[in-house]
């Protein structure tokens, strides 16, 4: 038999990649160790060529040893077919249960002449029935019985579109895009959190004229020990970070004995001793005095309209809220990587676990208990963004995966791949590829149980928000998995079944009034992008990427700008755009070892798309002499700087001029700042999600500067000009 022969058909049976064209557009095939352990990760047993071959006949047969599929996700008036299987011959009765309520059971037969398969002893028969076209959206279930057995699965309807809200008029809409933590202000514990959060939304909609603030992605981190900082690689994607929480707006607070407020203000007090001055956000140092703080307010007796609110808010968030806190309070006595916990602990269905969380019952609803008034927060501050005029109000980030010894690989465990992290392959801006050190979701896992993992973060994140950011959504399509001990070069991509993904992603959103953008950046194949246009789904178009497609190095014009997206002028993965036009990116990079041409031709390169920028920008008049003395700052002393200040308003009046429904302005923009935020390939080689606001003179910026700065009046000013 030939293992690579059937490697390469079983493969193509789970959406394994055996080849693909890299980012230079070479021809790239896969080698067969890669393919076997990620196989292997699939729970394929390919060690010997006949169990290769096993593997694919078990695979084939698959479908004939279920009544019913894994689950059925359509779209709103499709009429699809679904096959059941049951003994030849035997008597059958197929029916839907709906979300609402109430069933539909004239489902009509189809002809179907397949012949009856044997497995074992038993003759499988198959019948195929019509979904009826006018099931209204939502989560459904399919339901099959015959013989006295009976069986179910999911049946997601979801929308065609999910567009722009009808509030926003058919007018385009600009926002505020801000790493939360780094925005700080005389009120918070050393970093920025949802009163912040709440207060930038009301300036920016009520004095600027912004529609949203898209903000970092804010899932929880670890409760204990060093809180991992980057917002990309959380415990978990359900639930948020409850350092974000602002202590003395939690209702109890006014309920506190007098002992207890006083132990709070000192608390705040020495922090701010410690953390004023200080230029890094120090995480671990804030949430160590907010939870002392957390805790006495957790102790205060709610009253019995708070006790309501707090059951209806545990029985909303069920067995996932149980899981995650009680991870919590296991990760406080056992440390957060629970692949070395007690044996017994590490599954969430343990008897183990159970009894600890009954005999720590305290513990572990303290932390549900700060979800629940994180929920709150949050919905206020949504709520104070509509109300200051924002039409979408906050716009959330949704990472693409999660922390492998975090709270999701314990309580979802059974969903998630072993022995396997995503990434990316090498790209024009990372040449040696990235480990994202995530566990990806296995995509028959996820099926099997209806995709409910996914739907449940989802529908979280959407909550209270006008929007959603999906960092990576092509991950929603293909990942690129790497096996442990291979290098991200070494990896390949594994496809999930995105017709589901996207159409739950469509139905949540629908369901919350909320825009979904996608970032769609990196190596995409091209339908990928029409297909999230057809859905109503925007993408992302970053300026410093924009380039005609015939290679002649000239900026896209804007009239060629894709309307249905999001366009900035930078990202968060990108230095704020004065610290680029100085090359800061290029030179960092060099520094970290990440490029894989010399400093000079890197920053040939770099200087002659700046450049055709620039060029661009004088050809198209948006910057002129004059435009530069209008940027005339009596506070900036030098000359360079009001031309830097020039250059940043002419190419944001630049996105002004294309058809894209939403534009973005990073606030680091607003203010002057110039030091980039995350320098992807990196972990604590550079101090990543940790860089605090400052000024262009590098001083730290509070959010109370940043309302009265004139720059970023004046930033406000250009966009919109629409």
């Amino acid at each position: 038999m030939d293992l690579h022969d059937s490697l390469h058909r079983l493969a193509d049976v789970h959406g394994i990649a055996t080849e693909f064209w890299d980012w230079q557009g070479r021809h790239t095939l896969v080698s067969n160790e890669s393919i076997a352990r990620v196989l292997t990760a699939l729970g394929v047993d390919v060690s010997t060529p006949e169990a290769a071959e096993l593997a694919l006949v078990r695979k084939d047969d698959a479908p004939w040893t279920r009544m019913l599929p894994p689950a059925l996700v359509i779209r709103s008036g499709w009429a699809p077919t679904v096959d059941v299987h049951v003994r030849d011959g035997a008597h059958l009765d197929v029916w839907i249960e709906l979300e609402g309520g109430g069933y539909r059971s004239n489902l009509h037969q189809e002809e179907n002449w397949t012949p009856a398969r044997r497995l074992g002893d038993r003759l499988i028969g198959e019948a195929t029935f019509r979904v009826p076209p006018d099931l209204p959206l939502g989560y459904h279930r399919l339901n099959a019985w015959s013989e006295g057995q009976e069986a179910s699965c999911a049946l997601i309807v979801t929308p065609e579109w999910v567009g722009l809200p009808d509030r926003l008029g058919g007018r385009r809409s600009w926002g505020i895009a801000t790493q939360l933590y780094s925005v700080r202000s005389a009120g918070s514990w050393g970093v920025g959190d949802v009163v912040d959060l709440e207060d930038l939304a009301v300036w920016g909609g009520a004095e600027l004229g912004a529609g949203y603030v898209l903000i970092n992605p804010l899932h929880a981190a670890e409760p204990s020990g060093r809180m991992e900082p980057s917002p990309y690689l959380p415990t978990t994607r359900r639930f948020q970070n409850p350092i974000y929480l602002r202590v003395e707006r939690i209702p109890e607070y006014a309920d506190l004995a007098a002992a207890d407020r006083a132990t709070i203000e000192r608390l705040r007090s020495e922090l701010h001793a410690v953390l004023d001055g200080v230029d890094a956000i120090d995480r671990d140092t804030s949430w160590a005095a907010k939870t002392k703080a957390l805790r006495l307010l957790h102790a205060v007796p709610r009253s019995a309209g708070r006790e309501v609110a707090y059951a209806a808010y545990r029985s909303r968030e069920g067995e996932g809220l149980d899981n995650y806190a009680t991870w919590c309070a296991l990760t406080d006595r056992y440390g957060k990587d629970w692949h070395e916990w007690p044996a017994e602990l590490r599954h969430p269905a343990a008897p183990a676990v159970i009894e600890f969380r009954d005999v720590n019952a305290d513990d572990v609803d303290f932390h549900r208990w700060l979800q629940f008034v994180l929920d709150e927060q949050l919905s206020n501050a949504q709520g104070a963004a509509r109300r200051a005029g924002m039409a979408l109000g906050v716009m959330h980030d949704l990472a693409v995966g999660v922390h492998p010894e975090g709270s999701d690989s314990w309580s979802l465990q059974d969903v998630f791949a072993q022995g396997i992290t995503v990434g990316a392959p090498p790209d024009a801006f990372n040449q040696a590829g990235q480990d994202w050190a995530q566990p990806p979701w296995r995509p028959d896992r996820l099926a099997e149980v209806g995709y409910a993992p996914f739907r449940d973060m989802v529908r979280t994140v959407l909550r209270a928000a006008g929007g959603v950011r999906v960092d990576h959504i092509i991950g929603l399509f293909r990942l690129w998995w790497i096996p442990d001990g291979m290098g991200p070069t070494e990896g390949t991509y594994v496809r999930y079944d995105h017709e589901a993904l996207i159409g739950i992603l469509a139905l949540e959103a629908s369901r919350s009034g909320a825009v979904v953008v996608g970032e769609d950046l990196g190596t995409v194949e091209p339908w990928v992008r029409d297909y999230l246009s057809e859905r109503g789904i925007l993408g992302t178009s970053i300026l410093w990427f924009e380039f005609e497609f015939d290679g002649d190095g000239r900026p896209l014009r804007p009239e060629r700008w894709r309307a249905y997206c999001l366009a900035s002028v930078t990202t968060h993965d990108l230095p704020p755009t004065a610290g680029y036009l100085a090359g800061d990116h290029v030179r960092l990079r060099d520094e970290l070892g990440l490029l894989t041409r010399s400093l000079d031709e890197e920053l040939a390169a770099d200087d002659a798309e700046r450049s055709a920028w620039i060029t661009e920008l004088r050809q198209r008049g948006a910057l002129t002499a004059s435009s530069v003395s209008d940027q005339l700052d009596p506070d900036a002393a030098d000359p360079a700087g009001q031309e830097l200040e020039a250059t940043v308003a002419a190419l944001h009046r630049y996105l002004t001029w294309t058809s894209s429904k939403l534009l973005c302005v990073a606030l680091t923009d607003m203010v002057g700042d110039r030091r980039t935020q995350n320098q992807p390939g990196t972990v604590d080689e550079y101090p990543n999600w940790r860089v605090p606001l400052t000024g262009p003179d590098g001083a730290a910026l509070g959010l109370e500067q940043v309302f009265t700065s004139r720059r970023a009046r004046r930033l406000a000013e250009v966009v919109n000009e629409t």
